[in-house]
């Protein structure tokens, strides 16, 4: 017994000294032993790529648990951002919308004279009349939108899942209505009248488009759909319906806002923000559990010691080179506008606004559209010959390179472009995904431009440069040296050639 407790102790104490090497005895066969095959143990050592991990018989010394502890909790924390893009976007907008005066269901911010690129908005365009809001339910419980006709929006939920259309594509049809948006676990009496929108979250971005009337020019257009959504919208708390609140309309037009979500380590902050004022279950358990792992708890505060703190900046700054390399390389086809081009891209994977397939998340797919893009609609994805919109995104040249700001490239648009309304081309900075901020109040280029000269066989020919080549400054969006780009080509009123790709523009060429 001596013996043995001794040899005991001596094994005790060189695992305590850390021993890395693999020089440990094989253990004698016993009466009972069975042979284990070697895929349910591990080796004495194993080369991986966060270095050699050491173990004493199955066991892991102090300094590979320490490494593989840092490593699970950066993985953990670069999913949690990944996987929480979608909510740290609609929390970006709140966050936003508030910084410029709209803090309740009452302000609107509108666009009174279109989006310019002051705005700092993922995508935005500058050919449709913008108005946001956003409701605080758990502050107002049920709450009344009462919509304009000639309205297009959605409602988005804090998980930036849809919820319902707004207008054209709604149960409204475009003339208006009504909308009674109700809690989370809302047990009290519905009225009639309304068409009812229960939400799982208590936060509900209101998003509305107001299309601007074709029949008349831009110069009263444009004041026209102003004044329908001014006159005529009206958002209050249901309680307050005999004596509603006066609405508050905050023109952002020309103005700085910033509407983006963040990619440093404020990141985790402000996801520990969001999750306090909304249901226990909005997540649901597995994205609950992956959060509580690098401490990020409803309830709990959030208060990372030192290495924890270390191990977050870090997996952000992995998490944001993902998102940006699945937004510029996506590497799912579904995300492919043109199946033979890796240089144009569809911001929903084919079509699907849900992000699924065979009843799983394709995450991919889900962060490049959340991080690049926001209002999630079928509607949005839904292609109808005439009907909507469509829209393709050049992130590459013609040679799969990233745009550099100093040099020219140029944009061969065919004969006919396949849009019954209209199409437009709008620049965006690759940092941002936001309108691309130049000398230009609104960096587009489309239909509706009177200046542009067209080939004689009717196509047209678009530059991208820092200055305009001469003669066809009425074909030119202005780049910034030092900075990169990505447009994205609008089809409103989308035709068959361009459903059926039988009508496309051509690849973007680096000229000099």
């Amino acid at each position: 017994m001596k013996m043995k407790s001794l040899a005991t102790m001596a094994i005790t104490g060189l695992m305590v000294a850390g021993l890395t090497t693999a020089a440990w005895a094989a253990s004698p066969k016993m009466k009972m032993t069975t042979d284990i095959p070697k895929a349910f143990t591990a080796p004495d050592k194993v080369e991986t790529s966060i270095g050699i991990l050491n173990y004493f018989d199955g066991v892991p010394t102090k300094e590979s648990t320490k490494a593989i502890y840092d490593y699970l909790d950066t993985s953990r924390a670069v999913n949690v951002y990944l996987n929480s893009i979608p909510a740290l976007s609609a929390n970006a907008l709140r966050e936003g919308q508030a910084a410029v005066g709209a803090d309740s269901s009452n302000k609107i911010v509108i666009w009174d004279s279109l989006m310019d690129s002051k705005t700092v908005l993922l995508t935005g365009n500058t050919s449709t009349m913008y108005a946001v809001g956003f409701l605080d339910l758990l502050k107002d419980g049920p709450t009344v939108i009462d919509l304009p006709p000639g309205m297009l929006g959605i409602l988005d939920d804090m998980a930036f899942q849809y919820m319902t259309d707004l207008g054209v594509a709604g149960p409204d049809k475009g003339k208006g209505g009504k909308f009674l948006v109700l809690p989370p676990g809302y047990k009290g009496e519905v009225p009639d009248g309304y068409f009812v929108v229960p939400s799982k979250t208590s936060g509900v971005w209101v998003f509305m488009r107001g299309y601007l009337d074709k029949s008349m020019p831009l110069a009263k257009a444009i004041p026209a759909a102003s004044k329908n959504i001014r006159n005529t919208l009206k958002v209050y708390p249901l309680s307050t319906k005999a004596n509603p609140p006066a609405m508050e309309f905050i023109n952002a037009s020309g103005k700085k806002m910033q509407v983006i979500l963040p990619n440093d380590y404020t990141a985790f902050e402000k996801l520990h923000t969001l999750i306090q004022g909304e249901p226990d279950d909005y997540l649901g358990p597995e994205a609950k559990g992956m959060m509580a792992a690098i401490g990020i708890e409803k309830g709990q505060p959030f208060n990372p010691d030192t290495r924890m703190k270390k191990i977050l900046k870090d997996a952000m700054a992995i998490a944001n080179g993902a998102a940006r390399a699945i937004s510029y390389f996506p590497r799912d086809p579904g995300n492919l506008t043109f199946k033979e081009s890796e240089a144009w891209v569809t911001a929903y994977a084919d079509k699907d606004t849900t992000f699924t397939r065979n009843g799983a998340y394709r995450l991919d797919p889900r962060a490049l559209f959340h991080f690049g893009y926001i209002c999630v609609s079928p509607a949005m994805a839904m292609t109808v010959a005439g009907k909507g919109s469509d829209y393709s995104l050049g992130m590459l040249d013609s040679n799969g390179n990233i745009f550099d700001g100093s040099k020219t490239y140029k944009l061969h648009i065919p004969p006919n472009p396949p849009a019954k309304d209209f199409w437009a081309i709008t620049m965006y900075d690759t940092q941002t995904r936001s309108q691309l901020q130049t000398d230009q109040q609104f960096p587009t280029l489309g239909s509706q431009d009177e200046g542009i000269k067209t080939n004689p066989d009717g196509s047209m020919d678009i530059y991208f440069s820092p200055e305009a080549p001469k003669g066809m400054e009425g074909n030119w969006l202005q780049t910034i040296p030092g900075k990169s780009w990505f447009i994205a080509l609008r089809i409103y009123g989308p035709e068959q050639p361009w459903i059926d790709q039988s009508w496309r523009p051509g690849e973007i060429e680096l000229v000099n």
